[in-house]
């Protein structure tokens, strides 16, 4: 039962008891909960309250909907941080989860317009464009795509993208080794590319994170994305200030 006499609203009461039930697992993922007319009745608030309550539980990755069958516990998100200094899949290892890696291409293309311009490279430079899928406990989680120019890392279309890191690559084979990073997050819908491998519907909501990687002379050698799904992974940024 809510406390009526307490300053915090009762809308945000109940909130935390829900919250508070699923962190304690006292709802199971992928277990029912109690109908709005049942948590109505308990909380002893306004079915319109509920409902606000669990769609924004819903909109927090907590819970999700299937029509007609009711509000279900949604599996806990992954939590990574920036993949500019770790890798996206050495993290999630460090965690214990099991992550593999799918090639879709290692393919040698003119330099695209959009990314010379952000390399500052010549349209007529030959890049590496290496398009790979990271999939956790067989469920497509990411999609990354990275640009390198050939001139940097001659040969490196016969290395082992499957169990090595990129990373790791450039730096052991290359001396490409990163001194600084310029990052951006934004939120995107998936293309129907995107949804393809993804295994998802085409609009749905995913993160992209563009990094643009610089050696210690200030030159990029390396310019990626990653399209994670947004129902997957919490991205988890900190800064010293």
């Amino acid at each position: 039962m809510l406390e009526r006499k307490n300053a915090q609203p009762l809308y945000v009461q109940a909130r935390n008891i829900l919250l508070s039930r699923i962190e304690n697992e006292e709802y199971g993922v992928n277990e029912k909960i109690p109908s709005e007319s049942e948590l109505c009745q308990e909380f002893g608030i306004s079915r319109m309250t509920v409902r606000s309550v669990l769609t924004e539980l819903v909109r927090d990755g907590k819970l999700y909907r299937i029509q007609g069958k009711g509000t279900f516990v949604a599996e806990p998100k992954f939590v990574a941080s920036s993949t500019s200094y770790i890798g996206i899949r050495e993290q999630l290892e460090k965690q214990g989860y099991e992550v593999s890696t799918v090639v879709i291409g290692v393919d040698v293309i003119d330099c695209p317009t959009t990314i010379a311009r952000i390399m500052g490279l010549g349209l007529e430079e030959q890049v590496y464009y290496i398009q790979r899928l990271r999939n956790v406990k067989d469920v497509p989680l990411s999609l990354h795509k990275s640009y390198i120019p050939v001139s940097y890392s001659p040969g490196l279309e016969h290395s082992d993208f499957c169990n090595e890191q990129l990373c790791e690559i450039l730096s052991k084979k290359y001396n490409l080794n990163r001194s600084s990073v310029t990052e951006t997050l934004e939120s995107i819908s998936a293309s129907e590319e995107e949804a393809d491998l993804l295994k998802i519907r085409k609009g749905y909501p995913l993160l992209r994170l563009c990094d643009s990687i610089l050696d210690k002379d200030g030159r990029i050698f390396e310019y990626s994305t990653v399209v994670f799904r947004g129902d997957k992974i919490q991205i988890r940024l900190q800064y010293d200030v």
